[in-house]
């Protein structure tokens, strides 16, 4: 059924390895015997290996007959054994037991190959918003001016930059107009790969049209639109990475969770990155992750006075805020200070969204709130302790 011969073919394409994911699915299947209660399964775990080899060598093989002919011949068979696409795979060498594109697959190869129980990857969380608002891969929170063009990320597999504009003329506080990420190429799994969102502008595809990693395909990086213009998501299955992104009013949001070991994965010139290492201390507006709020007609620690046009004073925007978010952490704090601050009441929308994306994509579920405290943007429990520290803090600033 499938061709097993190189037809003169493999002179032509000497990088291509389809002969050897062939030879090697008759190694597999040579010693099956159709009477056997297991054929059928032994019979899909080799076409899976064989699947998983042919899909490792597509782009060598991208112009070869043979190679596309046993691509087809792989399906055909599938479907007459009812083989499932995802299952174990036959393999006397561990290397092909695994998908190389899936990430979360890498832990069970190494255990394989050193013979100890490897713990499963440890994920980070990185995540801005509003004015900005900025939640670090430490889970330090801090806000910042950062205006311009700035790096969130960049390290030897993903690169994401943000630009931030000023919200109202005049003032210090900017919130993010343009993101954009490239997805550097990787192994077989995908070509580099660039997303550039702007305001009134958040694609479902990347800049070149596709919305997978390779040639279109979307096994190991997609993107899935939400909400048509407004909330888009991206898989990156081969680096165990998702990425959040929303428009709300005239702004951005993102949110990313990534394997630790791939987000330490850079170099020393790579040291400005504002998820790993936070704002530069001059950028910063926060208070070791006190939040100063503005109260209408008084000078801010950073330098302006509050928007005295937005509208909200310290007890409606508290109320606003608290439509939204009953428990009285950090972004809750972060909306009262960007409704005082601007007035926009999207950025309601916008802390609400972002404590959803933590709640989605943070590892440690005690870990989702942060509330003010001394030491710098540290991460702590819902408890009244801290509630009362914080509405404590807003009577004071409200009214020295």
């Amino acid at each position: 059924l499938l061709s097993l011969s190189c037809l003169g073919d493999c002179q032509l394409h000497t990088s291509c390895g389809i002969q050897k994911c062939t030879t090697d699915f008759v190694s597999f299947t040579s010693h099956l015997n159709a009477a056997l209660e297991d054929f059928d399964l032994e019979f899909c775990k080799a076409l899976r290996a064989y699947s998983v080899c042919t899909y490792r060598n597509s782009k060598a093989c991208r112009g070869n007959l043979v190679y596309h002919s046993a691509v087809l011949g792989i399906g055909d068979l599938m479907t007459q054994r009812n083989c499932t696409k995802d299952g174990p795979t036959s393999s006397t060498n561990p290397e092909m037991s695994y998908d190389p594109c899936n990430y979360s697959g890498h832990t069970e190869v190494r255990e394989q190959q050193g013979g100890k129980k490897t713990p499963p990857p440890t994920y980070l969380f990185c995540g801005l918003f509003g004015d900005p608002h900025l939640r670090t891969f430490k889970d330090h929170f801090q806000t910042c001016k950062v205006e311009g063009a700035w790096p969130l990320i960049d390290n030897d597999y993903l690169s994401v930059q943000v630009t931030n504009v000023p919200v109202v003329p005049g003032y210090s506080a900017t919130a993010t107009n343009k993101i954009t990420i490239i997805f550097k190429s990787y192994q077989d799994c995908t070509d580099q790969k660039v997303y550039q969102a702007v305001t009134d502008d958040l694609p479902a595809a990347f800049v070149d049209g596709t919305t997978g990693g390779r040639d279109g395909q979307t096994r190991s990086l997609h993107i899935i639109e939400k909400v048509s213009g407004k909330y888009i998501e991206m898989h990156a299955r081969y680096i165990g990475t998702t990425v959040y992104i929303r428009q709300l009013g005239h702004y951005l949001t993102l949110a990313i969770r990534m394997p630790q070991e791939l987000v330490m994965a850079y170099e020393e010139s790579q040291d400005l990155q504002l998820c790993v290492n936070g704002c530069p201390s001059s950028e910063r507006i926060d208070q070791s992750g006190h939040l100063p709020l503005p109260v209408v007609g008084k000078l801010l620690p950073w330098g302006a006075a509050a928007h005295p046009q937005s509208g909200y004073t310290l007890e409606t925007a508290t109320t606003k805020c608290h439509e939204k978010m009953l428990v009285k952490d950090i972004y809750f704090y972060s909306c009262v200070f960007d409704l005082l601050t601007t007035g926009d009441a999207n950025f309601t929308a916008a802390a609400h969204s972002a404590l959803q994306d933590v709640e989605a994509l943070h590892p440690s579920k005690e870990h989702w709130h942060i509330f003010p405290r001394s030491g710098g943007g540290g991460v702590g429990r819902d408890s009244k302790f801290f509630v009362s520290l914080g509405l404590l803090w807003l009577i004071l600033v409200a009214y020295l």
